[in-house]
């Protein structure tokens, strides 16, 4: 076993993405005892995974053809390695709650840690797409793959298929084209007619900075690398048996079918809000954007005294934005954990606020855009799965809301649908949506599951384990300690 190095901080990071690394690069600089609680081995998050081993000389060739923002996550990632901040990678927290206790486990060691404050910097996920045949292997996410790429060189070796919308498909589709392994086709899924309400958005994402261009960049590369593009696409189906074996889909008013031995899925990406729904946060339905979001001021705190949420699993604003984000939030717990104060907070974050400003400036037009097609959020053919875990379709949905389930905890109490171990992360929008529109009642009045810790799989031989849980973990800040439960011990939570 190999156990988690800390069991108190004054701050307590969770996510080594931009926003998680620029508040903990930021927080030690002000000096506050900060520390990052990381799942991967190595600093950088899903935007920037595996920096730092990419960046190196023999590895030069697999940079080049990331991209040209991929490379800035290097200077992250060694701004937080002098920073002094704490780090402990490979690490699961699994429990973050309001009394600033965290269940984290590392190396099949479970392990409770104290922190005067938590940020939540959890980031992105992709959004899942529950087309007919996507649980097919041989179906995955854009997303998935670029990781794959990033992490271990990895690209496809059967004939691929890119399905979906927004910038991320055409930037999958030019690094695999840059690395020698291009799709044979691009299926883009945004609905027609989105133009004209996009456009009243141009003007500010002008001004955003270079987002447009870079995007233009990368169409302009597929069109020149001969890429075929069909824009326009419906009726996505994967069809296979044991496997993946073609993509059909509607385009031009014509059914097509294309033999392929992956499909890669993509329709944009939705806050990671598993911890903080499960810490009790506030959350709303952000109708832009077609997720779930912690309610959060300008500096990052939530509705919970103590836990502050910054970076994309407050909302997505990209890569850019979340640096600021994360900033933002740590001067805040500077100026909470008394080492500076609040004029000194606000002086010093004027610049993260106007960067923050500009980098906003292009979600409007990319929501407007590229926000995925009612059919890809809630699937219409009854017997198309909704949640992986326990096999429910949406038929089944629909039919317990026909009999009078109002929401997603009373359908999952009649279906099992969010009771497997993804707890809801891959069904929970869905289900929210398919029942909105089953009852005919916006998305915000159906609600959200209730997620309850751990939110991420643990043994219970790692719950018995648990080294200190009688002695608790002290603070080092005077804040006063009280046990997870009445008797010093977790308290177990039922699903």
């Amino acid at each position: 076993m190999n156990p988690v190095s800390r069991t108190d901080c004054e701050l307590a990071v969770i996510g080594a993405g931009p926003a998680g690394l620029a508040a903990a690069t930021l927080a030690a600089e002000l000096g506050v005892e900060a520390v990052v609680f990381d799942e991967q081995p190595a600093p950088g998050g899903q935007i920037y995974r595996n920096v730092e081993a990419n960046s190196a000389d023999g590895a030069s060739g697999r940079l080049a053809l990331l991209g040209e923002d991929y490379p800035g996550g290097r200077e992250i990632a060694e701004a937080f390695r002098r920073s002094g901040a704490g780090y402990e990678p490979g690490t699961t927290v699994w429990q973050a709650d309001a009394e600033g206790v965290l269940g984290v486990s590392r190396g099949g060691a479970a392990t409770l840690v104290r922190a005067a404050r938590t940020l939540i910097a959890t980031g992105a996920l992709e959004r899942p797409v529950p087309i007919p045949g996507w649980t097919l292997p041989g179906v995955m996410g854009a997303g998935a793959a670029q990781t794959l790429l990033k992490a271990s060189g990895l690209v496809p070796q059967v004939p691929t298929v890119i399905a979906g919308s927004g910038p991320l498909v055409y930037l999958v589709a030019r690094q695999l084209v840059r690395a020698g392994a291009p799709p044979e086709v691009l299926l883009v899924t945004t609905p027609g007619g989105r133009i004209p309400g996009a456009l009243p958005h141009l003007p500010g994402a002008l001004l955003a900075g270079d987002y447009l261009w870079k995007g233009l960049g990368w169409l302009r590369d597929l069109r020149r690398a001969g890429l075929d593009i069909r824009s326009g696409v419906s009726d996505l189906r994967a069809e296979g048996g044991e496997r993946l074996e073609a993509v059909s889909f509607t385009h031009q008013g014509s059914t097509h079918r294309l033999e392929a031995g992956l499909l890669l899925l993509h329709e944009g990406v939705v806050p990671n809000v598993q911890l903080s729904m499960a810490a009790g946060c506030a959350h709303s339905w952000d109708a832009a954007q077609y997720c779930w979001r912690p309610d959060t001021d300008t500096w990052g705190a939530s509705s919970v005294t103590g836990i502050a949420v910054a970076g994309d699993g407050a909302g997505i604003l990209g890569a850019r934005a979340a640096r600021h984000l994360g900033r933002l939030a740590a001067y805040d717990a500077a100026c909470r954990l008394s080492r500076i104060d609040a004029a000194t907070r606000d002086r010093q974050a004027g610049a993260d606020r106007l960067a923050l400003a500009r980098h906003r400036r292009i979600r409007p037009f990319l929501d407007a855009l590229y926000g995925p097609a009612p059919e890809m959020r809630r699937p219409a053919a009854a017997d198309t799965l909704v949640c992986r875990c326990e096999e429910v379709g949406a038929g089944e949905i629909r039919a317990v809301v026909t009999a009078g389930c109002p929401g997603p905890n009373q359908a999952k109490a009649f279906t099992r649908c969010g009771m497997g171990p993804c707890q809801g992360r891959m069904c929970g929008l869905a289900v929210s949506e398919l029942i909105a529109e089953q009852r005919g009642v916006p998305v915000a009045e159906v609600g959200h599951y209730r997620i309850r810790f751990p939110v991420k799989p643990i043994t219970v031989g790692e719950l018995a384990a648990l080294g200190n849980v009688d002695t608790e973990p002290r603070r080092t800040v005077g804040m006063p300690v009280r046990p997870v439960s009445g008797t010093g011990k977790p308290r177990p939570q039922a699903r």
